[in-house]
């Protein structure tokens, strides 16, 4: 509730896990950025997968294991499992991405949203508030320049008591 986004601190459940394969499911490709998408790799992707985890996550983790993927890094020189990677400016390679998309494009990551705001390229946001407090970060969209009025399109309760809500930027 305090604004923290670090998945370490975020109780995982087997609802959130569904919600979240309904959202990639609705996504032609996810966006990452080179933190995110080495965390998500590291965790599920299968040759990688070094720590047990519940059953019920097994249907998340064949979901993104066969999503297209996009990275967005300066840093890396190569990226497989199912990834390309996105150099130079920014806003252009993201508008390319949109309009080669049908359904759309998933982001995920703390930094890559904050830029992608900033730009303008996000038309729709979601944000889960769990009902735990933190006490760190990182937080989203700390540093954003402007600020960006929403209108609530969609909420949903959680028998753990988070809640995801979606917003639409007010054009």
């Amino acid at each position: 509730m305090d604004g923290c986004c670090d998945h370490r601190a975020i109780p995982a459940d087997k609802d959130l896990h569904r919600h979240a394969i309904e959202n990639l499911n609705h996504a032609d490709a996810l966006l990452f950025g080179r933190v995110t998408y080495e965390m998500m790799e590291s965790a599920f992707r299968p040759a990688a997968q070094m720590v047990a985890r519940p059953d019920w996550m097994e249907p998340f983790a064949r979901t993104i294991d066969a999503a297209k993927k996009y990275v967005v890094s300066s840093t890396l020189d190569r990226v497989d499992w199912n990834a390309e990677i996105v150099r130079g400016d920014l806003g252009k390679a993201v508008q390319q991405l949109k309009h080669e998309s049908g359904k759309g494009l998933f982001v995920g990551g703390v930094k890559l949203p904050l830029a992608l705001a900033e730009l303008g390229l996000i038309d729709e946001y979601e944000f889960v508030v769990q009902p735990r407090l933190a006490g760190h970060g990182p937080t989203l969209f700390a540093g954003l320049s402007k600020r960006v009025d929403l209108r609530l399109m969609s909420r949903h309760e959680f028998g753990s008591g988070a809640v995801a809500m979606r917003y639409e930027p007010r054009r």
